[in-house]
């Protein structure tokens, strides 16, 4: 048995899984804010799904900067974070030492896992900002440095809307959850879901956004094929379960900027933008996956 975590700002979702990847039991629980409380909620969700039994690996996919093969997470502002060992501070309550990577490359494995015919994917994240996670032979790739399919701050639109990088018209600009709200400047618990629909319900500054919104994902998903040459790019994350009222357009959008080249045109990029099936764990599977089972177990201290 494994277990993967999946910890965003505001949920932690935990999952057991065999050895085939088929989901054996899980816990979704409120993520706290700050490092202890994070703490707390992961060893909490841990032993939810454990049900008793000592797991053969932990992993744990976090927002963040995360070193390679270390388990220090920088930088995790939305969950008060700005420097963790976690992997130490998880082992020392559990006694087993996960394995803790990046959440949008742990999602990109998980969605990897359930499309095994793909040989190379991209998972492209629409949450708060927009960043995604390369696979290629069920494995990531991460770059020279780490930082494979950071793509959110490439500039599509020089005229377009003011990203807090200091650029115009970066992808994260246009289809940054963050942004939109920043934007569109009315209070909404979904504020990309709050913009849709007031655009069809005719509002023009509603439509604006939201044509930036496509523009900014169909942008994204060309550059991922155009430089990863992937098969699929995968949309997931909180803005994608707006469902056939984003992927739709998307797709338009790819279908019209092929148009005039036969070059696009023969990528068929519009085929290739799937998303993930409503309700399925990839974050929480994928960081399973990537768990490595540690040698020998340390002395759990609570």
């Amino acid at each position: 048995m494994r277990i993967g975590l999946d910890v965003g700002g505001t949920k932690i979702l935990a999952v057991a899984v065999d050895g085939e990847s088929r989901v054996l039991a899980s816990e979704r629980r409120p993520t706290g804010w700050g490092a202890d409380a994070v703490v707390d909620g992961i060893v909490a969700a841990i032993a939810a799904v454990a049900g008793g039994a000592q797991p053969d690996a932990v992993g744990i996919g976090v927002p963040g900067q995360i070193a390679p093969a270390g388990g220090v997470v920088r930088h995790a502002l939305n969950l008060g974070i700005e420097q963790l060992d976690l992997a130490a501070a998880v082992a020392r309550r559990t006694g087993i030492r996960p394995t803790v990577d990046n959440d949008v490359r742990a999602a990109a494995v998980g969605a990897a896992a359930r499309m095994p015919d793909a040989g190379a994917l991209a998972y492209l994240n629409l949450g708060t900002g927009v960043a995604a996670g390369i696979v290629v032979g069920g494995m990531p790739w991460r770059g020279a440095r780490g930082a494979a399919g950071e793509i959110g701050h490439v500039s599509v639109d020089p005229a377009g809307p003011l990203c807090p990088c200091g650029q115009r018209g970066c992808i994260e600009a246009l289809a940054g959850g963050a942004n939109v709200a920043a934007r569109w400047r009315r209070p909404a618990d979904l504020p990309v879901a709050a913009v849709f629909d007031a655009a069809d319900a005719g509002d023009p500054e509603a439509e604006a956004i939201r044509s930036d919104v496509v523009w900014g994902v169909a942008a994204a998903a060309q550059l991922l094929v155009l430089t990863a040459d992937v098969d699929v790019v995968v949309l997931g994350g909180g803005v994608s379960h707006l469902g056939e009222r984003l992927h739709a357009p998307v797709r338009a959008a790819l279908r019209q900027a092929a148009s005039g080249s036969t070059f696009l045109t023969s990528l068929d990029l519009a085929r290739r933008v799937v998303a993930v099936p409503d309700g399925d764990p990839v974050g929480a599977v994928g960081a399973a996956l990537l768990a490595v089972p540690a040698p020998g177990r340390v002395a759990a201290g609570v």
